[in-house]
């Protein structure tokens, strides 16, 4: 697995803890970050991801469903939703190029969603593509 791959994993299982139990200690999350990766570039990279998400968090949703036609972030499986916060926030305010973050983010699907949730991730986040890249 890919260095980076793993990271984006780690910050999803952040991401999802964030959405699912919002009572839990933020500060928390930098023990669990560095217990499950090696090297100080990968933490960094994780906490970025997580920070990112964090801070833009109410414009990702608004994008998210503005994109998402006919479906409520609520209405999203919680790590389909978290998924597709991070893919957008690497489209959106990321170096990293619009198709690997997209390809990363159906990966996360496959491997942490329901059958359905790589091609779910994958419409929604080429549409909100399409859309940015008129803008």
């Amino acid at each position: 697995m890919a260095r980076r791959t793993r990271a984006r994993e780690v910050a999803l299982q952040v991401l999802y803890q964030d959405d699912l139990n919002p009572e839990h200690n933020p500060a928390d999350d930098e023990g669990f970050v560095r217990n499950r990766l090696q090297g100080p570039e990968l933490v960094e990279f994780a906490g970025s991801l997580i920070a990112g998400v964090r801070r833009n968090r109410l414009e990702l949703d608004h994008v998210l469903s503005q994109t998402a036609d006919h479906w409520s972030l609520g209405r999203m499986a919680a790590t389909d939703r978290n998924v597709l916060r991070l893919g957008a926030y690497e489209i959106l305010y990321s170096e990293t190029p619009d198709r690997v973050a997209i390809n990363e983010a159906v990966e996360l699907a496959k491997r942490f969603g329901s059958k359905q949730s790589a091609q779910f991730v994958n419409g929604i986040l080429d549409r909100l593509l399409v859309g940015h890249e008129k803008h």
